[in-house]
């Protein structure tokens, strides 16, 4: 399915949350059209003073436990009423590094990379609403709480917000795709209640 426009959905959180590699800002969003990302967009969960966690000299030089972002473990709903066609809970939530490039990190990073999808992705689901389908990526290891075959509705639970996959820091990855394998699907557009914010933008659901 190829819809006419831009594919609708709830944003899949609740709370405060910062717009990352936004697709309103450039396509491919995340510099890269493989796993049918083209248009993809991260949130990054944030505190009342709109930081994942506190920036200190150390943080710029070494990994920092998932543990201490804020939004860590908080909770990532279904965007679209559907039906669960994938489910992943397998990979570990790994140390985020928000400094300057790491050796360590380049390196597992090369090799999620030659791992495919999966190694990605992290710990997803993907939900078929209509036609379309729409992967929730980076989720929290033990975390995902649907099943294939599931039906879902919109803003119903599917798993934590985790540090799984090609992931820096705590974030979700929402890209929705016209078939069920990433790497054979397209890329579809999406939006957010009839819009799509830009990068640096703080949105609340």
């Amino acid at each position: 399915m190829n819809p006419a426009g831009p594919v609708d959905l709830a944003y899949p959180f609740t709370g405060t949350w910062l717009v990352q590699n936004s697709p309103a800002d450039r396509v491919p969003s995340h510099g890269t059209r493989l796993f049918a990302t083209s248009f993809a967009i991260d949130f990054t969960p944030v505190d009342a003073s709109g930081q994942s966690a506190p920036l200190t000299l150390a943080s710029l030089f070494r990994p920092e436990p998932p543990e201490r972002f804020a939004g860590f473990g908080r909770a990532v709903t279904a965007p679209a009423s559907g039906v669960v066609c994938s489910a992943y809970d397998g990979e570990p939530d790994h140390a985020a590094f928000r400094g300057f490039p790491s050796i360590g990190y380049a390196a597992t990073q090369a090799r999620r990379v030659r791992e495919g999808w999966l190694g990605l992705a992290g710990n997803h689901v993907i939900i078929e609403s209509g036609g379309v389908f729409i992967a929730l990526c980076h989720l929290k290891r033990g975390s995902v709480c649907v099943q294939p075959g599931q039906m879902v509705g919109c803003g119903e639970p599917v798993g934590l917000c985790g540090n799984s996959g090609n992931s820096t820091e705590p974030h979700v990855h929402v890209q929705a795709m016209d078939l069920a394998d990433p790497g054979q699907a397209s890329a579809l557009p999406v939006s957010f209640a009839g819009g799509l914010p830009r990068n640096g933008a703080v949105v609340a659901a």
